[in-house]
């Protein structure tokens, strides 16, 4: 039996860490070219960072590699530099020196304190930022360095189109988001599109960009500054890419945690990836984080162990060897429309979906990041989203101080609960969230429902009267789909508002109307009486 579930692990690790692949290629190869580093260099980039953040990470699969946020920031970061390789090169040496040298720190456990609405605007900003810089190279102009500047050229750049280029570029869209999912499961939309646009053109002699030069040789060392004045002057970039680097890699780690039921340690993804940074600027390489979209990939189709991303990376080296010359005709244009479909991914449908029944201060928080995000700058848009939604929650903390008296707790319940403890040995549980049920406590309270041995029904009785900001609403989805997987039934015991704002956004239709209550001897009678008949 062990020898069946061994290969069944390797098996998993197999496809994982190449139907991961498939994906990272044309990413990979669309980032080093937006960034300015080269298509080759975004390629070596995901090779060097997920073998080695691999091999020093945890044993969850992370699969590493340039993402959106990190080429937004490296390709700004290059524009102020004058495209000096050498100067970025330096920059991502320090940021991976600063991101290892977090893990001796408190800091990687502060991210589950950063508002949903903070997270949620700079993504949704990211992805607008990708999807207007790639509208120039997707009508065969060159891509310019902020999106003002591509909005304010853009009549320019329609009259003055490379037909050529919009028609493999326009069909490269087509494939990307009309591809039906059950054919994209077989086969990713960006690979097929890559693969399929590239042959078209390549038979039509189209008139268009293309990569050009993709080098297969292993990358060489590239020596940085070691001028102090140089060093000082790069410091605020080190340290933005360095925030950038460990926020989404940490953010996928809670998301493959979440997938895995896993607890991995912020501090060995930090010095993973920071360690896995500093080799790829060494070598000249796109430094990168752990990516999302590519790790659930690996996880979906089976990896369970780090075995994944050295296969992946080792897929990649193949590809890169065997069919370099195809990859240096591949047309700017079609790495234009992919990267447009990662811009369009990375925003945040879910969100948008119930943005109309968010709370006003989550609004103002939101649309604060994301406008600063697409128009300024990234990490400060972060700092000011963080800080708003701290102002705007002590307001709404200091609005609902009132002098009353309560009495602090109904004996006759506590009496109820420990009688429950005794006499059902913990088949049926009750857990109280009492006080403001916010971004903050909200992360934290997940981590208490990971496993609740023995445990039929677990009753939620929320005890607060305040309705609940879109983290708490996302947290508690998050927790109910926890305990159904742990065969965990919920009930839910709160107040009518609160009740009806759950129902307007489905979580009561997640839970099961006949499980949600009023009050909590209710729910207690219901469990007692369900149980009694199983």
């Amino acid at each position: 039996m062990q020898l069946k579930t061994r290969i069944n692990m390797i098996t998993g690790d197999l496809f994982g860490g190449l139907n991961s692949a498939i994906i990272t290629l044309p990413q990979a190869l669309a980032f080093g070219v937006a960034t300015g580093f080269g298509a080759s260099a975004g390629l070596w980039g995901a090779i060097i960072l997920c073998f080695i953040a691999g091999l020093l990470g945890g044993k969850t699969p992370l699969i590493s590699g340039a993402t959106g946020p990190v080429a937004i920031v490296i390709a700004a970061m290059m524009t102020a530099l004058g495209f000096d390789i050498r100067a970025a090169v330096t920059i991502i040496i320090m940021a991976g020196i600063l991101q290892a040298s977090s893990c001796l720190t408190s800091l990687p456990s502060m991210v589950k304190y950063v508002p949903y609405p903070v997270i949620s605007g700079f993504m949704n900003g990211v992805g607008i930022i990708i999807i207007i810089l790639q509208l120039n190279p997707l009508m065969g102009h060159k891509t310019l360095s902020s999106t003002f500047e591509t909005i304010m050229g853009l009549y320019n750049s329609v009259l003055t189109v490379n037909s050529d280029a919009l028609l493999i570029g326009g069909l490269t869209l087509l494939i990307v988001f009309g591809l039906p999912k059950a054919v994209s499961r077989i086969i990713p939309s960006q690979i097929l599109a890559l693969i399929f646009c590239t042959f078209l053109s390549i038979k039509l002699g189209l008139n268009i960009e293309r990569i050009s030069q993709v080098s297969v040789a292993f990358p060489k060392m590239v020596l940085p500054y070691f001028d102090l004045r140089k060093i000082v002057y790069f410091i605020p970039y080190a340290l933005t890419l360095a925030v950038v680097f460990s926020a989404e890699s940490l953010l996928t780690g809670l998301v493959s945690d979440s997938v895995m039921k896993t607890k991995t340690s912020p501090k060995r993804i930090l010095f993973a990836q920071g360690i896995g940074n500093f080799f790829c600027g060494l070598t000249g390489s796109l430094g990168g984080s752990a990516a999302t979209m590519r790790t659930v990939a690996a996880l979906n189709s089976g990896a369970v162990t780090r075995l994944a991303t050295i296969i992946n990376p080792l897929i990649l080296i193949m590809l890169l060897f065997k069919f370099s010359g195809f990859v240096a005709q591949i047309p700017l244009a079609v790495l234009a429309g992919i990267l447009i479909k990662i811009g369009a991914d990375i925003i945040d449908m879910k969100l948008i979906k119930v943005i109309k029944y968010a709370p006003k201060d989550d609004l103002y928080v939101l649309l604060l990041v994301f406008f600063l995000t697409v128009f300024y700058n990234l990490i400060f848009a972060v700092g000011a989203g963080i800080t708003l939604a701290a102002v705007l929650y002590a307001k709404r903390v200091a609005d609902k101080v009132k002098l009353i008296h309560k009495k602090v707790y109904d004996i006759d319940i506590m009496n109820m609960e420990r009688e429950l403890e005794k006499d059902y040995k913990h088949k049926i549980r009750v857990v109280h969230i009492e006080g403001q049920f916010f971004f903050g406590s909200a992360t934290q309270l997940i981590s208490h429902f990971d496993d609740i041995l023995g445990t039929k029904y677990l009753i939620i009785n929320y005890d607060g009267s305040d309705l609940l900001d879109i983290s708490a609403i996302f947290a508690l989805e998050d927790i109910i789909v926890r305990l159904k997987s742990q065969h965990i039934i919920p009930l839910f015991v709160s107040n009518a508002e609160v009740i009806k704002q759950l129902d307007s956004l489905s979580i009561i239709e997640q839970i099961g109307h006949e499980h949600v209550f009023y009050e909590e001897k209710n729910a207690v009678q219901y469990a007692k009486t369900k149980l009694k008949y199983t």
